[in-house]
C-alpha cells in the first residue's frame, strides 16, 4: 500500500468516525465540549492539519466510544488506531530513533 493510499484509508476512517460523532447528539455535546470547537466550525477545521487524527484520538481515549464507533460501524478498533498512527505518527516513539 502506497503512502497516499495508506493516508486515503485513514481519512476515509476518521471522516466516518467525524461522521459517527456528529449523527450521535451526546457524543456531539461531549466531542464540542472537549475540544472547545464550536458546532459551526467543524467543517472549517476539519481541514486543518492534525484535525482528523484529533478526531481519532478522542475515541481512542475513551474505550467505550470506540467500541461504540465500532460496533455500529462494523470497523475494527486496531484499524483506528493504525488510522491515527497514519494521520500523524505514532507519539512516544520518536525516542527510538535519537
Amino acid at each position: 500500500m502506497t503512502d497516499d493510499t495508506a493516508d486515503t484509508g485513514a481519512e476515509a476512517v476518521a471522516v466516518s468516525a467525524l461522521a459517527w460523532i456528529a449523527g450521535n447528539e451526546d457524543m456531539l455535546t461531549r466531542f464540542l465540549a472537549l475540544t472547545g470547537i464550536e458546532a459551526g466550525h467543524i467543517r472549517r477545521a476539519a481541514a486543518e492539519p492534525g484535525f482528523l487524527a484529533g478526531v481519532l484520538d478522542f475515541l481512542l481515549a475513551h474505550e467505550p466510544s470506540l467500541m461504540a464507533f465500532c460496533n455500529e460501524t462494523q470497523t475494527d478498533p486496531e484499524l483506528v488506531q493504525r488510522a491515527r498512527e497514519t494521520l500523524m505518527g505514532n507519539p512516544g516513539n520518536e525516542w527510538l530513533s535519537a
